[in-house]
């Protein structure tokens, strides 16, 4: 070998430590970056002729367990869904009371019906007394207080899940078409052969960033493009042309496409108890469903509703279109049967709000039926304006008759041929809610099966994200021993690197002391 192969070798070696170098640093500076894969520098000895030439720099390699991956995308789906609904439903919780028998006066349903049916009791001892009577009235109007805020609650949470829709869809835009446009550059870089580490890992961070919205599966291509589904399949595309689109249609990245949430508009709906979603009919739905560019035409879509599941979008959908709505739903059946009870006994003492005749139709508004009704009930004003008609001329007939059948157990008293029984199924505008129990129940027991249902329902999301989260940080920490940036490793590799760069600058240094000897001494 002759002095200048071993040059030349030494500076490939240099320059092959200096791709190294800006490797380490790459890993060093992303350390903490989340979603971020480490990388590694891929060197090979080179040789030509039987003989060595030094090295050769290949493309860096991202360090990536696709399994791994896979499986942390699912599991921040789930993470992300079990979040939105716990804080969503956090505020259920705080004025819904609790069922526990040692939580001491809690205010829930039960409670106040309770004082109700205290007040009354009271009453029957003295039934002339004035300040009896306004008893009544009161509890009876802290009970209706108790209906309205919850049914509040339940509205405000249902259009703040329909707000964080429409945002969300938004941002899912911005990462599916950031993808779309990374995946474009990847492409083409590949196909001449060019490094594509850093892009690649761009679009890990924004893949892991969609993961967190959205329930979705990602495949990538041999030529390096991303492929995008929904957990059951269905594609998300990310560029137009993925769906036979020119590219030229869209300006990427987009936050209008290809998504959409709203029935032409770019504003969430304001949400009404009547108001649902109707699957199937998405040109009819009062609420508007998830639309997708479907690439039959320029504008046309496909709505995706039902197959968009888990992350912040799945859960925000499943509080809108159903948690919500059977929450609701029960609280109608129980406001038209406290109603029809105290009708039954002889005492309209609750109303719809207006004179006009409550109808028990589970699927109409209130008056016309009982969607809506927990928002509208309220003490007759008859009552309230005249407290005395609660026992005229001293009567107790009524009351007790009321205390009696209206919170009597029997199958009299809350059934009667179906007449009195609490609605629990065909609920709602659209007719498919039930409420999950038994509607053949006295008021009370039907108040606290109310507030048990809605209380499992805030239990199970949270103890299923306390779960989820403990398995989520599991599969991060499997990811980060292949993925993670090691920071000593990295130093480890820098002292090396410091070492061999010296000891090729220290070859290249006395072959430039052998040449000039060798030159001086032809000279």
């Amino acid at each position: 070998m002759d002095l200048g192969s071993a040059l030349s070798i030494a500076s490939s070696g240099l320059n092959g430590i200096e791709y190294q170098y800006s490797v380490v640093s790459q890993n060093v500076a992303n350390s903490s970056t989340t979603g971020y894969a480490s990388e590694s520098a891929s060197v090979t000895s080179a040789v030509a002729g039987n003989q060595g030439t030094g090295v050769r720099i290949g493309k860096t390699v991202v360090n990536v367990s696709p399994f791994l991956q896979s499986s942390l995308y699912t599991q921040n789906a789930k993470v992300s869904a079990l979040t939105s609904s716990s804080n969503s439903l956090a505020a259920v919780e705080s004025v819904q009371g609790s069922t526990s028998a040692t939580s001491g006066d809690t205010q829930t349903l039960s409670d106040e019906l309770g004082n109700v049916q205290s007040a009354l009791t009271s009453l029957t001892s003295t039934p002339l007394d004035s300040s009896a009577q306004t008893a009544v009235i009161t509890a009876a109007t802290s009970l209706t207080d108790t209906i309205h805020t919850l049914a509040s609650t339940y509205t405000q949470q249902r259009q703040t899940a329909e707000n964080t829709i429409v945002s969300t869809v938004s941002t899912i835009n911005q990462n599916l078409t950031q993808i779309g446009q990374l995946s474009k550059q990847i492409m083409g870089l590949q196909a001449v052969g060019s490094d594509t580490s850093s892009l690649e890992n761009s679009r890990l961070e924004v893949m892991n960033d969609l993961s967190s919205e959205l329930g979705v599966k990602f495949t990538e291509t041999s030529k390096g493009d991303m492929i995008v589904t929904t957990e059951d399949g269905t594609q998300l595309p990310t560029r137009p042309d993925q769906i036979g689109l020119s590219n030229n249609t869209q300006t990427l990245p987009s936050n209008t496409w290809p998504l959409s949430a709203t029935n032409g508009g770019t504003a969430s709906t304001t949400i009404t108890d009547s108001m649902y979603y109707k699957a199937g009919d998405p040109a009819n739905s009062p609420i508007a469903g998830i639309t997708v560019a479907d690439g039959t035409t320029n504008t046309s879509t496909t709505d995706i509703t039902s197959h968009l599941t888990s992350g912040t979008l799945g859960a925000n959908i499943t509080l809108r279109d159903t948690t919500y709505p059977t929450m609701q739903a029960q609280l109608d059946s129980f406001s038209a049967t406290l109603i029809n009870r105290f009708n039954n006994a002889g005492m309209s003492l609750f109303t719809n709000g207006t004179n006009t005749t409550q109808s028990y139709d589970t699927t109409k508004t209130t008056p016309d039926g009982i969607v809506g009704l927990s928002s509208a009930i309220s003490v007759s004003d008859s009552y309230s304006t005249t407290p005395s008609q609660l026992a005229p001329d001293g009567s107790i007939s009524t009351i007790t008759k009321v205390l009696s059948t209206t919170f009597g157990t029997s199958s009299d008293d809350v059934d009667d041929g179906g007449t009195l029984s609490a609605p629990t199924t065909g609920l709602g505008p659209s007719g498919t809610l039930q409420t999950g129990y038994s509607g053949t129940q006295g008021l009370v027991a039907l108040a606290t099966s109310l507030t048990s249902a809605q209380g499992a329902v805030i239990g199970t999301a949270s103890t299923n994200l306390t779960y989820a989260t403990a398995v989520q940080t599991t599969i991060n920490t499997k990811v980060t021993n292949v993925s993670g940036v090691n920071v000593n490793n990295e130093m480890s590799k820098i002292v090396a690197l410091q070492n061999a760069y010296t000891a090729n600058a220290k070859i290249i240094s006395s072959v430039q002391t052998m040449f000039s000897a060798l030159l001086n001494a032809i000279n």
